[in-house]
């Protein structure tokens, strides 16, 4: 086939690179970020506080802890155990709402469909008259500390370039978001599958509501059922806000931040095969959004009022093969939460790190197939699709196999 040169000899050989063992790179002081499926800590704490927290995300709640009413799963490792604890899953959330004239409406009691209730009578379910409904796959958070570590202006560039590496065709969007425990901060959104949050302390809080039911100081009202107001005390709720005193929200966010990266499968990866999957990786467009590489701010940067980037986040590059920036690819799940109306058929761009542990592909986990996966980009990433299309039966297979050592 014709090489379709769309980057700098610099991407191709980042894309070849990533994840090969390299204790020092080119500019000073950047080293690579620890990767392992290994339930070892980064060094952003020690091991023994590694598993004390790790312990507490894979602890289940029960009523007395202030489970529910409504609620998805009893522990942070329910959704997020695959292959080990603080990877994604096969396990899905449902959302849902109503459009019209382009205008999206949550649902009665919000967008969250909670899947579980602790009383019958409470269990929620999707109402007449909402048009917009859809799964999200749980995300793995492996990594998620030097993703959390990553320089507002760092994404912003990523963004401010893609327009010009893709000739227009590919332009994300960063969207600012409140920062929960520093009053009046945004922080360009990076977690979840609408870049809604951007510090893990603020997502562990939301993910321990809404997930869990358990109520926060950052977190403090208990959801709805289905608009229906549970209070306290009542049969329903017999356990008085905040149910957690903040101390599990840090734990939850330290284990994330302690998390390795999601390690490359070595063997496959130094194939001729799979680099040549690589090249190819590169050529037809699909790094221009699956980003290889980035590199976290410099230690000491000061993120959040309780957060300073330490020596093991700092500088590390980390290969994500994600810009963790909104984009329209014509599978939108048609939901608003952060960022407004304009982000309705967006989504944040699936890093595709620890990608072979997935057997459920794209937002939704009805992608069964890495190439029906390719084949649903559309809107933005058209021309990348269409250039994978057109590749020969042994590059599409070097693709595969390349995709398939992430």
């Amino acid at each position: 086939m014709k090489r379709l040169s769309v980057f700098s000899a610099a991407w191709v050989a980042a894309v070849i690179l990533a994840g090969a063992p390299r204790a020092v790179l080119t500019q000073s002081g950047i080293t690579e970020a620890p990767t392992g499926f290994d339930n070892l800590t980064n060094g952003f704490v020690d091991q023994l506080s590694f598993d004390e927290a790790k312990a507490v995300f894979a602890e289940q709640e029960t009523i007395e802890d202030g489970l529910g009413p409504v609620y998805n799963a009893q522990s942070c490792g329910e959704c997020h155990q695959n292959p080990i604890t603080g990877s994604g899953s096969q396990i899905v959330e449902q959302r849902a709402g109503s459009s019209k004239a382009g205008v999206f409406t949550d649902h009665a009691g919000g967008s969250l469909i909670h899947s579980r209730s602790t009383y019958a009578e409470l269990q929620e379910r999707i109402l007449p008259g909402n048009n917009v409904n859809t799964f999200r796959t749980s995300l793995s958070t492996l990594g998620d500390g030097f993703v959390e570590a990553l320089a507002d202006d760092t994404l912003r560039a990523i963004a401010a370039e893609q327009p010009i590496v893709s000739n227009g065709m590919i332009h994300g969007l960063a969207i600012d978001v409140p920062v929960g425990e520093t009053e009046g901060l945004t922080r360009v959104g990076r977690f979840g599958w609408k870049a809604q949050h951007a510090s893990l302390i603020s997502f562990s809080a939301d993910a321990y509501l809404n997930e869990m039911g358990i109520t926060s100081p950052l977190q403090p009202t208990e959801n709805t059922a289905n608009g229906f107001v549970v209070s306290y005390p009542s049969t329903y709720d017999p356990v008085p806000d905040p149910e957690d005193e903040g101390e599990d929200v840090v734990l939850f966010a330290t284990f994330m931040r302690a998390t390795k990266a999601p390690p490359r499968e070595g063997v496959i990866a130094a194939t001729p095969q799979a680099q040549l999957g690589g090249l190819l990786f590169n050529q037809v467009g699909c790094a221009v959004c699956h980003r290889p590489s980035i590199v976290t701010a410099p230690p000491g940067t000061v993120l959040t009022s309780e957060f300073t980037v330490p020596a093991a986040l700092g500088n590390k590059e980390i290969h994500p093969f994600g810009d963790f920036l909104l984009h329209d690819i014509g599978t939108g799940d048609g939901i608003v939460q952060n960022g407004g109306q304009a982000t309705r058929n967006m989504v944040r761009t699936a890093p595709l790190w620890g990608l072979r542990t997935r057997n459920r592909l794209m937002h939704d986990g009805l992608s069964f197939s890495l190439l029906d996966a390719i084949n649903r980009h559309d809107g933005e990433a058209k021309k990348v699709s269409h250039n994978v299309k057109k590749l020969n039966k042994a590059d599409t297979e070097a693709l595969l196999v390349f995709l398939s050592s992430l």
